[in-house]
């Protein structure tokens, strides 16, 4: 608005000088107090209203002291209209209801006050609209009402035009090949990053909203108590997460708010885990004690057959050298970090004979505990944290990680695991290194613990569900090359180690995911290592045969799938995204996951259960991190659709299929187990270590869909029970070793108990 006119003065008595007339205060044309104006019938051209006196108490026929009388005025020259009145005044004299030339560009009154003259749009044209600004005031905007109805028309068509769209999306996406659905992606990025609900827009919600999104808070105190404190926060990617939400909405009351009810189960009470039972070390223990050579041999095997083919935490050929060494000269006396790496194998090895029951090692079930006691109290109790790490100290940080995990100390283990990698940070073990002191057996074995940290946390990750401790944008080690350590002395495999194009050449042909911005993918550096003495010489780049190392490189692809898709679905950030987007990024990583398990080799095959062909307990292992991976990703169109509330949308077809494929995994991961349970085939070729969690995430994907979805009474019921009876049978049977899995048991087998009937459910049950 432009400056407003002063307010209008009433002429000054008659009789009053200038000098008074300037020094005295405004007369404003007002009534006085008590004063109330009268409508007038009758106006003159240049005059004013002449209103009735209607002062109390007054005469009729007198006039009051302050009655107003005509006041003539000056006549500017205008383009009127017949009745004296312009058809259009400036927004200045309208406000201040003056007379008004409507001459344009200026009129009369502004040019005599030296003020910009503006027209407004016409009042009939116009509607008043208010909208709040940042200062809490409201502005008027004028809006014409013809615009604004064809406007709001528009808008409706778009909105409707835009859903048919999403619509179509939806149902074709499934159906696109991988290129396909890559353009599809890529198009749909660059359009969703310039809409407010977009990937990484800061708007609470997205262009649909998505009520199934992770929850961005906590509704319990782990500070409560010493159980709250031993299972800590859990999140929605984990399956205990996915348990508790089942058990709570079928024990409440379901007139009663959850937020609200006073007497909310907490999550630790479906904790099957033992981080609530003390690690009581044996006390008065020998640190320097070491158990015979014919033992510790065993144990050694065990860990190298069973353990380090996943995680190689350690560089088998210089361990078993400097082992050798240890137990054939007795004036040998290692330094404390490299015997709590040995008691820490021991001590693995030692749980694994405790499960599988080998007859072969020799001791008491709490030998492994010894163990670990030595190794915490050589380098890890008052020494992890006051001194500087090194080599061995990640290795043996990452080694207790691990066996935590065994023992079922899951929140110890992820405590652990974070340690272990910040401690490989500080050495620098994130980074590929281009120093010439590092022989290139060294580097690769360096690059091996990194990854080995990165599959142990990946693990972690899903078991309790938080978030990874590990991230791309702050890592440049290579992938690990797909030979066995054997061989790296060979000079092919070292040129492949050396030579960054060749190792990215030779990954890149091997994996569906590898990038020129992941990991590994970096270029080769300029300086070129001086193991490379013939620059003439082909690089060594052709399909490895099947071996323990490929195994790895293949679990650490699919690993950083798993991390993708955590990231997207499941952290706190991802309600900001629409269900479409969601929906989208599920499909795609379903297809990811498709195209992982096709560039499998024959010999990895996951459907391949032969258990007297070689591989057999890497085709397990993977056919298990397949599916869970599987589960992971599928798992909020499961949710959605079991737990929809009546205002949400319709799910639609992508939702449906991927829900589908979600109990569609947990019934084959189940399917890698024999219909009856064999406990030592269990624990002797399965990953031992979280088995089961494996099958605790098949069966409450199994529970959920008999309580919420599948409907009563029909053959999907059948198959449904069916699995789930198998399931609960290897638990039973796991508990008689394994006091995690007991527990599970005992969790599963009340929720069954208590809610079956409710649904018709014919469940048999040993307890």
């Amino acid at each position: 608005m432009s400056e407003k006119f002063p307010p209008r003065l009433s002429h000054p008595e008659q009789g009053r000088d200038a000098a008074e007339y300037e020094s005295a205060p405004f007369i404003y044309n007002q009534p006085e107090p008590g004063y109330v104006q009268q409508p007038s019938f009758g106006f003159h051209a240049n005059m004013e209203p002449i209103p009735g006196d209607v002062r109390l108490g007054s005469n009729p026929g007198e006039r009051s002291l302050n009655a107003k009388v005509p006041i003539p005025r000056f006549a500017y020259p205008s383009a009127s209209t017949a009745s004296g009145r312009t058809s259009r005044a400036c927004e200045n004299c309208r406000e201040q209801k003056a007379k008004c030339t409507g001459t344009q560009p200026s009129c009369q009154r502004c040019l005599d006050n030296g003020i910009k003259c503006s027209y407004g749009d016409r009042k009939r044209e116009r509607m008043l609209k208010c909208v709040d600004n940042p200062s809490n005031t409201c502005r008027v905007e004028f809006i014409p009402v013809i615009q604004l109805t064809e406007s709001v028309r528009e808008l409706k068509d778009l909105t409707a035009q835009v859903q048919v769209y999403e619509g179509l999306v939806r149902d074709l996406y499934p159906r696109l090949d991988s290129s396909s659905a890559q353009h599809v992606d890529q198009m749909l990025a660059g359009q969703l990053v310039r809409s407010p609900g977009a990937l990484g827009s800061r708007s609470n919600t997205g262009r649909l909203g998505n009520p199934m999104a992770t929850m961005d808070h906590t509704e319990e105190d782990f500070n409560r108590d010493e159980a709250s404190q031993a299972t800590g926060f859990v999140g929605e990617h984990s399956e205990m997460a996915w348990l508790y939400r089942l058990k709570r909405d079928l024990d409440q009351d379901t007139s009663t708010p959850v937020g609200e009810s006073p007497d909310r189960i907490s999550i630790s009470s479906l904790n099957y885990f033992q981080d609530d039972t003390n690690i009581a070390g044996p006390d008065g223990i020998d640190l320097m004690v070491r158990p015979p050579q014919q033992m510790a041999d065993r144990l050694v095997d065990d860990y190298f057959q069973t353990v380090h083919p996943e995680f190689p935490i350690i560089g088998k050929e210089l361990f078993l050298s400097q082992y050798r060494s240890f137990y054939s000269n007795s004036n040998v006396r290692p330094g404390k970090r490299w015997t709590a790496v040995l008691n820490l194998i021991f001590a693995i090895a030692a749980r694994h004979s405790h499960l599988s029951q080998n007859q072969q090692i020799q001791g008491n079930t709490a030998d492994h505990l010894a163990y670990f006691t030595r190794a915490w109290r050589l380098s890890i109790g008052n020494v992890a944290l006051l001194d500087h790490p090194n080599l061995q100290q990640v290795q043996v940080e990452g080694l207790a990680a691990f066996y935590l995990l065994s023992t079922g100390q899951v929140n110890r283990s992820w405590r652990i695991i974070g340690i272990a990698i910040r401690s490989a940070v500080a050495m620098g073990l994130n980074l590929r290194s281009e120093s010439g002191s590092v022989a290139h057996m060294s580097k690769e074995t360096r690059y091996r613990v990194w990854w080995a940290l990165f599959m142990l946390d990946a693990v972690l990750c899903v078991m309790t569900g938080r978030p990874p401790s590990t991230g791309d944008d702050f890592c440049t080690t290579p992938l690990p090359v797909p030979y066995r350590e054997e061989d790296f002395r060979d000079e092919g495999v070292a040129q492949i180690i050396t030579d960054h194009k060749s190792r990215f050449a030779l990954l890149t042909s091997l994996l569906s995911t590898v990038d020129l911005s992941s990991p590994g993918a970096s270029e080769a550096p300029s300086t070129i290592s001086t193991s490379r003495t013939a620059p003439e010489r082909q690089p060594l780049i052709q399909t490895p045969s099947p071996n323990i190392s490929l195994y790895f490189l293949y679990m650490v692809d699919l690993a950083f799938l798993m991390r993708e898709v955590i990231e997207t679905l499941y952290a706190p950030g991802s309600k900001r995204r629409s269900w479409l987007e969601m929906e989208l990024a599920i499909s795609n990583f379903n297809t990811c996951a498709d195209n992982w398990v096709s560039r499998l080799p024959a010999e990895f095959q996951i459907g391949d259960l032969d258990p007297n062909r070689p591989f057999a307990r890497q085709r397990a292992s993977l056919g298990f991190r397949f599916y869970t991976t599987k589960l992971v990703l599928t798992q909020p169109c499961l949710r959605r659709i079991a737990y929809q509330t009546p205002n949400t949308p319709p799910s639609g077809i992508v939702c449906d299929s991927m829900a589908t494929i979600c109990v569609d995994a947990a019934r084959q991961m189940l399917d890698i187990l024999p219909e009856e349970p064999d406990v030592d085939w269990l624990y002797g070729v399965l990953p031992w270590w979280c088995v089961l969690h494996y099958v605790m995430q098949s069966i409450t994907v199994l529970l959920v869909e008999l309580f919420t979805r599948a409907p009563p009474r029909t053959p999907e019921i059948v198959v449904l029970v069916e699995k789930v009876q198998k399931a609960i049978r290897w638990l039973r049977a796991m508990s008689a070793r394994d006091a995690s899995s007991k527990r599970a048991w005992l969790v599963c087998t009340d929720l069954l108990s208590r809610h079956a009937l409710k649904l018709s459910l014919k469940v048999d049950i040993e307890i």
